[in-house]
């Protein structure tokens, strides 16, 4: 575990980069036979993809949109010195959306996901206000930028949860994710400040909902959330219980003698390849705890489970970046990776701005 908070905060972002950047080759590549007779029976570094696959035209070692994204978020807490949706949605108009055409084989990283296609076709097709942009997407592209909300405000529980789920819901409506999404991020935020992913992970955030210092009510109830005058409430209800019970259950089986999968990268096809939350969460939750000091065994392993792989490899990297710290991630995963000077200089800037 890494010393200090800025080192494991950097760590989180710098993980997350490197993970989706991992994947960016062999992508979604659900006969394993194939990806191993294209990759070796084990990928342990960038690749370039092949002609005709997910992100061809992108070399190893460069980011997709999903770290394209992450960017735009990162510049936008920095510059903003903390959430700004309207800020974050003005880049989205300026920086993204232009470079798209609604297909999904375009834009930044050659691959546009579902949820941000819809987002597109509702505010520049349709030109309708960010407000009714959201839909029904189950899959993870919102986590993979918000994860540097919960890395921002990891010491502010109100306001990240709030944070995370409003921009969650910018994209993607359903009350399920907007609960994952910040169950997620307060994971994060507790790794980012110090602790380990075991069994014991949910606890703090759990107390968090007993003292009310969620920015929500996040239990089955209709009540309504007291206001919090600072953000905008777009969703008021979350049950967010069960996704920290998640996390803690599975860390706790990753660390289980009586329980074994071998090799860990099978952990995917038990929980299942493809690119819904719910098959990608117990994943990473699973092999951040695992492998919980070993930054290079983690997201190699989500790598060489194939399938939506770059989703779990990111997700992944952010958990265990952030217990073992920048200084836990392989200096060749870190010179390999395209711009990472540039990219390590946000990350600093933006851990620098993290309250105490």
């Amino acid at each position: 575990m890494s010393g200090t908070l800025q080192d494991r905060a950097m760590g989180a972002i710098m993980g997350a980069f490197v993970g989706e950047a991992l994947g960016v080759g062999p992508h979604w590549y659900y006969d394993l036979k194939d990806l191993r007779r294209t990759f070796g029976g084990w990928i342990d570094d960038y690749t370039t993809p092949e002609p005709g696959r997910f992100h061809h035209g992108l070399k190893a070692g460069q980011n997709a949109q999903a770290g394209f994204i992450l960017e735009l978020m990162l510049r936008s807490l920095i510059e903003r010195n903390g959430y700004d949706e309207n800020d974050f949605c003005q880049r989205l108009d300026r920086e993204l959306f232009p470079l798209l055409d609604g297909q999904p084989r375009s834009g930044p990283g050659h691959y546009t996901s579902e949820s941000i296609r819809h987002a597109w076709h509702r505010r520049v097709v349709q030109n309708r206000p960010w407000h009714e942009i959201g839909g029904a997407a189950d899959t993870t592209e919102a986590m993979e930028r918000t994860l540097a909300i919960a890395v921002r405000h990891a010491t502010e529980p109100a306001l990240m949860s709030q944070a995370i789920a409003n921009n969650t819901a910018l994209t993607q409506s359903s009350e399920t994710m907007l609960s994952m999404g910040v169950g997620y991020g307060c994971i994060l935020a507790r790794l980012v400040q110090g602790d380990i992913l075991d069994e014991r992970i949910s606890q703090q955030p759990m107390n968090w909902i007993a003292e009310g210092a969620l920015s929500f009510e996040p239990v089955t109830t209709r009540q309504p959330a007291p206001d919090h005058p600072e953000l905008p409430l777009r969703a008021r209800r979350h049950i967010v219980r069960d996704a920290l019970h998640a996390a803690s259950d599975i860390a706790a089986m990753a660390r289980d003698p009586d329980v074994c999968i071998e090799p860990a990268w099978k952990v995917s096809h038990l929980y299942g390849m493809p690119c819904a939350f719910y098959h990608q969460l117990p994943t990473a939750y699973y092999l951040a705890a695992r492998f919980h000091d070993d930054f290079e065994q983690a997201v190699l392993h989500a790598i060489n489970g194939g399938g939506q792989n770059q989703s779990r490899a990111m997700l992944a990297g952010a958990l265990v970046g952030a217990q073992v710290g920048l200084a836990g991630i392989p200096l060749r995963l870190l010179n390999g990776l395209e711009r990472a000077d540039e990219l390590r200089q946000l990350a600093c800037a933006l851990s620098s701005q993290i309250p105490d």
